[in-house]
């Protein structure tokens, strides 16, 4: 099945689907930009592990309570039990697991170079706190000061945006694109719901040209091989945060449009 949105598609948002998601795009796009890289230079995939809050269901797995019950001679004392009043809920909960990412690194290969970073930002980048959105800006903030450019892809429409000196207009999804020799300008695509995705600029070292990411031809690409139309149900709401009503309007007619609904 083609992927059924202009653009992104929000149902793979999912935190149980969306690693899987961002290892596919990050391989894809690496092979993009690879295709079209001079001999100077190699895109590299580097890995990391982030801590993500996923959702786990109940299992049958056997495990070891922390208080043991011993049950002795098992002869009737005449003393009246009480009954066990079953739980009326049993439901999954979260619980933060490593979950393994990757970032894409474009290196000269004379002296392996750092000149791009590409950030296909996650979960963990955009979670409020410490160890999640303040741990990521640190990071963005020490390639701000070296020469590196820095390309941010934010596929997410839930969490903390990467901050900028202004406020960005609301919008689904973002990218950021951070030339090391316009600092501080950035450039920013605002991406709607129902916008196709760009076709991006990746830079290189002066003074060779920008290489193309069509991210609308890599998303497709990805959609359609992993079959991910298997794991969706297009006929409930996306995963959150909550559309704003009129996405809302736009995705419900989408979906009729296309028969998915």
């Amino acid at each position: 099945m083609e992927l059924p949105f202009p653009g992104m598609d929000p149902y793979l948002e999912q935190p149980a689907l969306w690693p899987d998601v961002h290892a596919r795009l990050i391989s894809a796009m690496c092979d993009a930009i690879q295709e079209q890289l001079g001999p100077a230079y190699i895109a590299l995939i580097t890995p990391y592990i982030a801590l993500e809050s996923i959702e786990i269901a109940p299992t049958r797995q056997a495990f070891v309570p922390d208080i043991g019950v011993l049950r002795d001679d098992p002869a009737d004392t005449g003393t009246a039990t009480a009954t066990i009043t079953p739980a009326p809920l049993t439901l999954p909960v979260q619980m933060t697991v490593p979950t393994r990412y990757a970032r894409i690194e474009i290196r000269a290969v004379v002296q392996q170079t750092l000149i791009t970073a590409i950030e296909l930002l996650s979960p963990a980048n955009k979670r409020p706190g410490l160890d999640g959105a303040d741990a990521y800006e640190k990071k963005r903030q020490e390639l701000f000061a070296s020469s590196v450019h820095l390309l941010e892809i934010d596929l997410l429409r839930g969490g903390v945006r990467p901050q900028l000196a202004r406020p960005l207009p609301p919008t689904a999804y973002c990218v950021f694109l951070s030339r090391a020799y316009r600092r501080p300008l950035v450039d920013v695509w605002p991406i709607a719901l129902s916008d196709p995705l760009p076709v991006l600029p990746v830079p290189l070292s002066y003074p060779d040209p920008d290489v193309a990411l069509d991210l609308g031809a890599v998303l497709r690409q990805v959609y359609r091989r992993a079959h991910y139309e298997r794991l969706i149900d297009y006929r409930a709401d996306p995963p959150p945060p909550p559309l704003a009503p009129d996405e809302a309007t736009w995705l419900d007619q989408h979906l009729r449009a296309m028969g998915l609904r």
